[in-house]
């Protein structure tokens, strides 16, 4: 390893690339790599930047250790992955989670296999890489009790309407923060009698939920404390649904920051891991323990794929949830009604 590799150091996950040193700046056909494979994909602006952090700090990581990006073998990707795994979080104070290291080596992945494509690069060096193996059942979010959402939902009231509305829709329509706070008023509407929200989901894919009687009243709530606040009528609101008290759009961070701080406040042990994905988690647990089908909250979720929906499920291996005890009441009932027989 490179004697200068403390020029690299991880922060929230991420490689930070220190501001000096231009001897790290990605050279910049590799910036017009990395915006050409982004700009061929459908991603979201936040999946869009996290790649593109990614692919940043492997090649600081390559300009650290002397490896050419473009003549990279397996063998560089299985060292650089090693050195993530060895990696301590500074804010953390822990190593990065193989989820982490796998995610991180996924989007490298993609971002060779463009330039194998455009034949720039003869193979995907990470194809033959040596990745974490991680569970499809794992994920790394702290779930939530219903007893926990409730709870947090209150301290929520307490707090301010914003709050409470913000977190309401979270908890009720399981949304991903980034969905919520880019949501605009002119999203709202009202559709064959159901309130509703529409938005744009992950990767772009046009959405639409119907909003509960207790959502849609802890929402008109907060717009009417918002209206009366400004002077208009709510009719006359306009721009984003959720603004702060000096009217910018509320952005992810404080959400993160809220959610941990009402948890404290309502006293739920583990205020400090939870996030406002945590609440999406709690959303797909409970759906599925109050008997809504897989599919439907697949659904409502966004997710392509049931084994995600599935993941999010933390109450899926509950015994009482056990097929068996259906097979054998529907048997029951059908010796009952046979008289027995």
């Amino acid at each position: 390893m490179s004697g200068r590799a403390d020029k690299l150091s991880i922060v929230n996950g991420e490689i930070v690339i220190p501001a000096q040193g231009g001897a790290l700046a990605a050279p910049q056909e590799f910036v017009d790599f990395t915006e050409a494979w982004l700009n061929n994909r459908r991603l979201s602006a936040n999946t869009r930047e996290a790649y593109r952090r990614d692919v940043n700090g492997y090649l600081a990581w390559c300009a650290e250790h002397g490896v050419e990006p473009l003549r990279a073998r397996f063998t560089h990707v299985n060292e650089y992955g090693r050195w993530l795994e060895s990696c301590v979080d500074a804010r953390t104070g822990r190593t990065l989670a193989p989820t982490t290291v796998a995610r991180k080596l996924s989007g490298l992945s993609s971002w060779y296999e463009f330039l194998h494509k455009l034949e720039v690069i003869p193979v995907n060096p990470v194809t033959g890489a040596d990745r974490p193996s991680v569970h499809r059942d794992h994920s790394a979010t702290v779930g939530m009790s219903p007893a926990e959402v409730d709870a947090l939902l209150r301290a929520a009231a307490e707090d301010s309407a914003r709050h409470h509305a913000l977190l309401t829709l979270l908890a009720d329509l399981g949304l991903r923060v980034g969905e919520a706070v880019k949501l605009d008023l002119a999203d709202l509407g009202h559709e064959r009698g159901h309130r509703t929200v529409r938005f744009s989901g992950k990767g772009g894919k046009p959405r639409r939920r119907a909003l509960a009687p207790g959502t849609a009243a802890a929402l008109d709530g907060y717009l009417q404390e918002r209206a009366d606040r400004a002077g208009v009528s709510v009719a006359d609101l306009s721009g984003p649904v959720f603004v702060s008290d000096t009217g910018k759009p509320v952005d992810r961070v404080a959400v993160f920051r809220l959610v941990r701080r009402l948890a404290e406040r309502a006293g739920i042990p583990s205020a400090a891991h939870l996030s406002p994905h945590s609440l999406r988690h709690a959303f797909a647990t409970t759906a599925r323990s109050e008997g809504v089908p897989l599919e439907d909250v697949q659904d409502a979720m966004g997710h392509a794929d049931p084994r995600t929906t599935r993941r999010y499920d933390r109450d899926r291996h509950n015994l009482d949830r056990d097929p068996s005890y259906a097979i054998w009441a529907a048997r029951a009932r059908r010796g009952a009604g046979s008289g027995g027989h």
